[in-house]
């Protein structure tokens, strides 16, 4: 699977799933019950039959199930049914879905692969409590396939969850902003949330949050509203926006292009930030008009290219 053949116009609130399955041992004697996943094609690289690793006591995490040589790199293979509380019905050739996102790589193993689904980010429900007894931060959301649901996986989540504290020590920063500047983040994780919210406002940003694209488009549009109403500037309510891409309802990317479609709003900055920017799919950003990109492992960047982008245009308006 090359990554040229999974691109998608960007903008158009698009995305593509792999789904796949994880048999569990159910309490009824002789019985499996398949529950089904799925992970963002953009961070698939291929799937590989699986070597039968077994987990051993000497693992750091018992998700862990050690390495194994894939052409010119060492890939570490994560069980995902140990991690999601699942006892997992093995099998002989199960899959494992080698995935490449934030600069690593790493392997998943699950019982097997079904297909790939295109999808739009407004069909997929958000997480609520109808969602199975799993570590529901994981879970970005469901997509109904009528006869079942398929969870959509936060591999972010599970990476960092797997070594925890190496994001927010990544995420540090000593960049100040002697104005108080005022972003809204866009960010349907609530770790991640937390975290950026914490960077900002150690850089004496004034953070106002929302937790998808659609809420974030309603709330720009009534500061559009209220700045009409009282013959205001935008920028006297919102100086800058900082989004997620891979988001429920609407994502990053739509978003980023409604903003500067909109004669109001155009010129407000948008920085993207996600997992799945690389040199390569750099250009989906661009295409929608986003003023600057950062990759997930780059968020120490944040505040410095924010106050940049902002007194920038700044200093274009009073020139």
């Amino acid at each position: 699977m090359s990554k040229q053949e999974i691109l998608l116009e960007t903008g158009t609130n698009e995305f593509e799933i792999l789904e796949f399955h994880i048999n569990e041992k159910a309490k009824e004697e002789n019985k499996t019950e398949k529950n089904f996943f799925g992970m963002n094609v953009a961070k698939v690289v291929e799937v590989i039959e699986s070597p039968n690793l077994e987990s051993n006591n000497y693992s750091v995490n018992p998700c862990f199930l050690g390495t194994i040589p894939l052409r010119d790199a060492v890939l570490p293979v994560i069980d995902l049914s140990i991690w999601l509380g699942m006892e997992r019905e093995k099998h002989d050739h199960e899959n494992i879905i080698v995935t490449q996102f934030s600069n690593s790589i790493q392997g998943f193993l699950v019982s097997g692969v079904v297909e790939i689904n295109r999808l739009n980010w407004k069909d997929l429900i958000p997480p609520g409590d109808f969602i199975r007894k799993l570590n529901t931060k994981s879970i970005i959301g469901m997509v109904d396939k009528g006869e079942y649901f398929i969870q959509l996986l936060d591999l972010e989540h599970i990476v960092s969850d797997l070594n925890p504290g190496s994001i927010e020590e990544l995420w540090k920063t000593e960049v100040k902003t002697d104005k108080a500047y005022k972003v809204l983040v866009v960010e349907d994780s609530p770790t991640i949330r937390k975290m950026l919210e914490k960077n900002l406002v150690n850089s004496n940003f004034q953070v106002t949050i929302t937790n998808n694209g659609a809420e974030a488009e309603k709330y720009l549009t009534d500061v559009k509203n209220q700045a009409e109403d009282e013959n205001k500037s935008i920028n006297e309510f919102v100086d800058i926006v900082i989004s997620d891409i891979e988001m429920p309802l609407v994502d990053g990317f739509t978003l980023t292009k409604r903003i500067k479609e909109d004669t109001k709003l155009q010129k407000l900055p948008v920085v993207l930030y996600s997992s799945i920017i690389t040199n390569e799919l750099r250009h989906k950003g661009e295409s929608v008009g986003a003023n600057f990109q950062v990759s997930k492992p780059d968020m120490n960047q944040m505040a410095e290219m924010a106050i940049k982008l902002i007194e920038g245009r700044q200093s274009s308006i009073e020139n």
